[in-house]
């Protein structure tokens, strides 16, 4: 009963630790004289990239900041001016190796998916501009799914379920219970449960954990435990169904949820 899954891109399928945008924020911000850390950066990952500059933007601490470097509150005019800078900077790391390579397992599991006959969906909080490079970097590798939402492509993004719509549009299937959204982010996993779909959030190789695959091989089994505890219960407490360390974990999920499906019971 299970047609599709839809999965995000940086921390899910690429980019171990989703790092590719958070040097850029820290950056963008730098050059308007407002330090922002990384943790703050990671806050709102998952939204559109001018969504997450507004958020950003209106922390406490960051607005106070800004407040205190420039006279004057943050605006929506301010977002747009680091918007504008953030984006060709964001272009210009995606594609770097680090930040472009799949994440272990994920090209295994698209090719399980096709032999289960089922469609694999995507959606971003990249915008077209940024996904551009990368697309073609990751179907060398062995991924390449049958269909791409942006930021940007539709009046709201995340956590709304507008790309999630188009994705069932575009792909062709239906009900919204026959769909699985897959995410490292809470605006993502959000994003799944607004839709009416089953979601599976993803931990060790994502945003909420933030660590390069050299990192996390490096880290002590029981710091990992922690670490995934922590994620787990963010995504949880976002609505996710399930967790997951990373894709390369999907099966066995998948035939849960089927199983659930088989015996009546929806999202």
């Amino acid at each position: 009963m299970l047609k599709a899954v839809v999965l995000d891109w940086a921390g899910t399928v690429v980019d171990m630790g989703s790092r590719a945008p958070m040097g850029v924020f820290v950056e963008v911000f730098s050059r308007f004289g407002v330090e922002v850390t990384i943790t703050e950066a990671r806050g709102p990952m998952g939204m559109a990239k001018l969504d997450h500059i507004r958020t950003l933007g209106a922390q406490p601490r960051v607005a106070a900041a800004w407040l205190a470097k420039h006279g004057r509150p943050f605006s929506d005019a301010d977002a747009q001016a680091i918007y504008e800078i953030f984006v060709p900077m964001n272009v210009a790391v995606v594609s770097k190796p680090e930040h472009s390579t799949l994440i272990l397992g994920a090209a295994e599991m698209a090719s399980a998916l096709r032999a289960q006959g089922l469609k694999i969906g995507s959606t971003t909080g990249y915008t077209r501009e940024i996904m551009a490079p990368l697309l073609p970097l990751a179907a060398a590798q062995g991924y390449a799914p049958d269909n791409l939402v942006c930021a940007g492509d539709l009046a709201e993004g995340r956590p709304t379920p507008m790309m999630m719509y188009r994705c069932f549009l575009e792909l062709g299937v239906w009900p919204a219970s026959s769909v699985v959204k897959v995410d490292d982010t809470p605006a993502g996993i959000g994003e799944g449960i607004a839709a009416g779909s089953w979601t599976i959030g993803v931990t060790l190789s994502g945003n909420e954990v933030g660590l390069s695959a050299e990192e996390l091989a490096a880290t002590p089994h029981a710091e990992q435990a922690r670490l995934r505890n922590i994620a787990a219960h963010r995504l949880h407490a976002a609505g996710a169904h399930y967790c997951i360390d990373s894709v390369a974990d999907i099966l066995p999920v998948l035939d849960q949820i089927a199983a659930r499906l088989a015996r009546g019971e929806r999202p």
